[in-house]
């Protein structure tokens, strides 16, 4: 009777394990790290992933301005910009 129970235990733990393994690898819900201690919460999305993907963000946007400015600034340098603008000051 004692085997048969120790036996049910271990079946229902291993089958926890994989129940938490699958649903970690279907919905991302980080249940093992959970189990673990690692986690807080396997059901709200981290912060700080949130946090990485605002400053990832930003940089795309800074990066995007820095190539306008650039050519804005290859434009105005160019001798027939230059030009064009003290012909339309004679006007």
């Amino acid at each position: 009777m004692e085997a048969m129970i120790v036996t049910t235990g271990l079946v229902l733990i291993i089958a926890a394990g994989l129940l938490s393994s699958y649903l970690d690898a279907k919905y991302q819900w980080r249940l093992n790290d959970w189990f673990s201690g690692r986690c807080t919460n396997p059901f709200i999305v981290s912060e700080k992933s949130a946090l990485r993907q605002q400053l990832a963000d930003k940089d795309e946007k800074i990066d995007a301005l820095s190539k306008r400015i650039a050519t804005l600034e290859a434009i105005v340098t160019e001798p027939a910009y230059e030009l064009k603008q003290k012909i339309n000051a004679l006007k």
